[in-house]
């Protein structure tokens, strides 16, 4: 008899132990893998988001959003495993210094040098551009509670993504309220387009796309309407000081200067590295916070 009573009772405390295991769960902020089949690029393309606290508790609420992509030869793993994402967002809104909200890395990328396709831009055989707007956002912000207006939704990268986040607001003023590019590949020079084109090789292509879409060219050739798009979104540039791609972003910097566009833009000691890049999120969440604020 009183082993029975002893099992009665550890069952009644494991049923208790996994019911507040679960609802632990329910509370807390996570990162989630998760895909869609894209019939623009005929292939399933996977993507990492970050949950806010309590999102599974108070189902009435909804969320600002934020686009972050990842850079060349990277993927959507990149900033959860190398960035820290996670920790980061919950020390941060811990502190109040950001707001609870929604971010997304869609995956644009991998080895480039074991053949997989890298890019934001649309080139021959890899339409992600129009993957991005047509159905990957439109994905998210259906399946996930999202605010869909341009007062809350940003856009952020690294690198090859801070080139892509750049362009990606400027096409799409009326889209997005912030846009934070970090050490961003903004142009290449167009002499790399004099050598001879090798059809189907997937770093001439992106280097092409990245020529194409020149987002200092952007920003000069651009007429008034433009320009006055452009000054509807929070512009706001960070670059190590040790960075290779330092002179364009401050080349990016000064033509937007020249076209009055505000735009706030940092100098930081740092390379073209990680670090320098996890040391952003502090500044950037708040900085989307702030925005985010601004149209409520």
């Amino acid at each position: 008899m009183r082993k029975l009573i002893l099992l009665v009772c550890l069952a009644a405390i494991s049923a208790s132990a996994g019911a507040q295991s679960a609802e632990w769960w329910k509370n807390r902020s996570r990162i989630e893998t998760d895909s869609l089949y894209s019939s623009i690029l005929g292939d399933i393309r996977e993507y990492n988001i970050y949950i806010p606290q309590n999102y599974d508790i108070n189902t009435d609420k909804r969320y600002p959003i934020v686009y972050l992509l990842h850079g060349m030869n990277d993927n959507h793993r990149g900033w959860y495993e190398r960035g820290h994402l996670l920790d980061v967002m919950d020390l941060l809104t811990g502190s109040g210094e950001a707001c609870e909200m929604i971010i997304v890395t869609p995956n644009a990328g991998g080895n480039i040098y074991a053949g997989d396709w890298n890019g934001y831009f649309n080139m021959p055989g890899w339409a992600y551009e129009d993957f991005f707007f047509k159905e990957f956002v439109p994905y998210i912000e259906s399946r996930y509670r999202v605010i869909s207006d341009k007062g809350h939704r940003a856009i952020a990268g690294l690198s090859m993504g801070g080139g892509g986040c750049t362009s990606y607001a400027q096409k799409h003023p009326e889209m997005f309220c912030a846009a934070y590019p970090m050490s961003a590949l903004m142009m290449i020079p167009e002499r790399n387009a004099a050598a001879p084109a090798r059809p189907g090789d997937k770093m001439d292509l992106l280097t092409r796309s990245v020529i194409e879409n020149n987002c200092i060219t952007f920003v000069t050739n651009a007429d008034e309407q433009t320009k006055e798009a452009l000054r509807s979104v929070k512009w706001f540039v960070d670059c190590g000081d040790d960075d290779f791609l330092l002179d364009c972003n401050i080349g990016f910097f000064q033509a937007m200067r020249a076209a009055g566009i505000p735009c706030e833009f940092r100098i930081r000691n740092g390379g073209h590295l990680w670090e320098y890049w996890n040391d952003a999120l502090y500044i950037s969440l708040p900085f989307f916070t702030r925005c985010f604020g601004e149209s409520r």
